[in-house]
């Protein structure tokens, strides 16, 4: 248990911190599984504009801290990677 005023106030800074990464994680998650429905569908068209509605999150995601710079490289690019192989 925090016992320190600042001990205290980071404690409540961390709950805060906690639910602004939890929802931004969930928005991620969220347009990754747009995209892969949009794959899993066939439909080329709207699994291009899935990857480009994500990609901004998913950027999004790494400037704030939530995840990390190559995992969200390397995330884009097999999903740009599967939609190219859609015919």
């Amino acid at each position: 248990m925090a016992n320190s005023p600042q001990s205290k106030k980071r404690a409540r800074q961390n709950v805060t911190r906690f639910a602004i990464n939890k929802a931004r994680r969930s928005r991620i998650r969220t347009q990754l599984r747009k995209v892969e429905e949009a794959i899993a569908s066939g439909n080329k068209d709207a699994a291009q504009a899935a990857l480009r509605a994500a990609q901004p999150e998913l950027m999004r995601g790494v400037t704030k801290g939530v995840i990390h710079k190559n995992t969200a490289a390397r995330k884009v690019s097999r999903l740009a990677s599967r939609i190219k192989v859609l015919g």
